[in-house]
């Protein structure tokens, strides 16, 4: 009808677009193989120069035309003034920025402009710069913009205090620009340097020290607690072999074996962690501080959280639980492909708190029912433990670790989602055994009980294991010694 704009049919479009790619197609092999004859036949001439443009232009990753191009302009560069040479250059530039705006992230572009810099007579960093500013306001994440700006910053003499104040001014825009707090990382050390590790200053820090994040610990010695009482460990070797291998050069070097009845407080490397020194403590308050007003801009960022919570960890664990352990639930929430990982560490560190409690009071209980734990750890820390409570968690297994608490008498597991006892091997002292609702399955997850031979109580009343048929006759020939048996 009159009037009306005719409607294409999508097969007709399809139809004219695919004619339209072979047309381009067409074209763009016979430049290309117009151009290699001419590489091959050793032409080095402005006429290269105009095909590799046209099809650089359509495809600037075609790193063989861009390696042609290089070629091409030292052949010219040698018969010309340098007043031509610079111009020569300079229009290079051009045509290298209009390709950048054909893809930003291509290789070939960024190589050849620095190639370009360094064959230019008077090279402009300044607008280097800028172009870099540029880029990374269009596209914060383009890493080959960032390894072009480290070339352009360390060619004009930018200063490290200027590049920071830049990485300030793209971390106020957007929190979580990552690549400007990896460059502010690259950064930081140069402007603050680290005393080197045998310096007398390694224990104290310098008072201008830059505020960073310390995710790890100083120690000044090695410190482990082994303070069993006699018999209380099956000594199965008559031949005991300490080997100590000392991988760092220590003007003093000191190991010993303590045996005897008493036990002396260590404040050094109680569960991983150490005393802090006022200037320590100082640096790590400002920065958690820092990292509050941080949070408050953008609640529900994972790494802001995080470091929030290893700060706390460094300073007060004991103090910040509770802080911590709602930090925690919101990363499970704002980073749930990770919650594991989260639910893991916050079990962790909630057993080094016990263990610090556990310490300061003195007593050799060990409760931690309740806690959604979800992995057990430093059970080194427990080796004259007599009762431990883990009910109410979410743990699957009790791991070959736990074999070592050689005093423990009474152990607590009630619902949880255990289903291997491979730790619970060998206990000589333990008498009494709780796992009620559990996922122990089978008869043969049980038979590391027999070697546990002073068990005599032994509860499983809501596992999967009370189905297997003659249980009772069964449990009774495995575990002979047990005298109260609940399914």
């Amino acid at each position: 009808m009159h009037g009306r704009v005719k409607v294409k049919s999508t097969a007709q479009q399809e139809e004219e677009k695919r004619k339209e790619r072979e047309k381009k197609l067409k074209a763009f092999v016979s430049a290309r193989d117009a151009v290699l004859r001419k590489r091959s036949a050793g032409e080095h001439d402005e006429e290269a120069l105009q095909l590799t443009q046209q099809l650089l232009s359509s495809n600037p990753d075609f790193a063989t035309l861009w390696n042609y191009r290089r070629e091409v302009l030292l052949q010219l560069e040698t018969s010309r003034e340098k007043d031509e040479v610079q111009k020569l250059y300079e229009s290079e530039l051009h045509f290298i920025e209009a390709c950048l705006k054909v893809n930003p992230k291509s290789y070939g572009c960024w190589h050849h402009r620095s190639w370009v810099n360094t064959r230019l007579p008077q090279p402009d960093w300044t607008r280097e710069l800028g172009l870099c500013d540029r880029c990374l306001s269009l596209d914060e994440r383009n890493f080959h913009c960032w390894d072009y700006r480290r070339v352009v910053v360390k060619e004009s003499g930018v200063s490290v205090e200027q590049e920071l104040q830049f990485t300030d001014r793209l971390i106020g825009s957007n929190f979580s620009n990552y690549s400007s707090w990896h460059y502010r990382s690259t950064l930081l050390p140069q402007l603050h340097p680290q005393p080197a590790p045998d310096s007398a200053s390694n224990t104290s820090p310098s008072p201008t020290a830059s505020p960073q994040i310390h995710s790890h610990r100083i120690f000044n010695c090695l410190c482990q607690l082994c303070d069993l009482p006699p018999g209380s460990v099956s000594d199965i070797s008559n031949e005991h072999n300490l080997t100590v291998h000392w991988t760092e050069k220590y003007t003093h070097r000191d190991c010993a074996l303590y045996t005897g009845e008493h036990r002396d407080q260590l404040l050094v490397c109680v569960c991983g962690r150490s005393e802090l020194s006022v200037e320590k403590s100082s640096v790590l308050q400002a920065e958690l501080q820092s990292c509050n007003q941080l949070l408050e801009l953008e609640p529900q960022n994972k790494w802001c959280l995080l470091t929030i919570i290893l700060l706390m960890r460094a300073l007060d664990p004991l103090g910040h639980e509770k802080e911590t352990l709602a930090h925690f639930q919101t990363l499970k929430e704002v980073d749930p492909m990770r919650s594991s990982y989260y639910s893991d560490l916050c079990s962790k560190f909630l057993i080094e708190n016990t263990i610090l409690k556990m310490e300061y009071a003195e007593v050799r209980v060990f409760s931690l029912s309740n806690k959604n734990l979800t992995t057990l750890c430093h059970l080194d820390q427990l080796l004259l433990v007599t009762h431990i409570n883990l009910s109410s968690n979410q743990l699957l297994r009790l791991p070959p670790q736990f074999a070592m608490l050689q005093c423990l008498e009474v152990l607590e597991a009630d619902d949880n989602a255990i289903e291997s006892l491979e730790g619970l091997y060998h206990l000589p002292k333990l008498e009494e055994v709780s796992l009620r609702n559990n996922q122990i399955c089978k008869l043969s997850d049980l038979e590391s009980l027999a070697s546990c031979t002073k068990l005599t109580r032994l509860d499983l009343r809501g596992n999967p294991v009370h189905k297997t048929a003659n249980i009772d006759s069964e449990l009774s020939q495995l575990l002979p010694l047990v005298t109260a048996l609940s399914l």
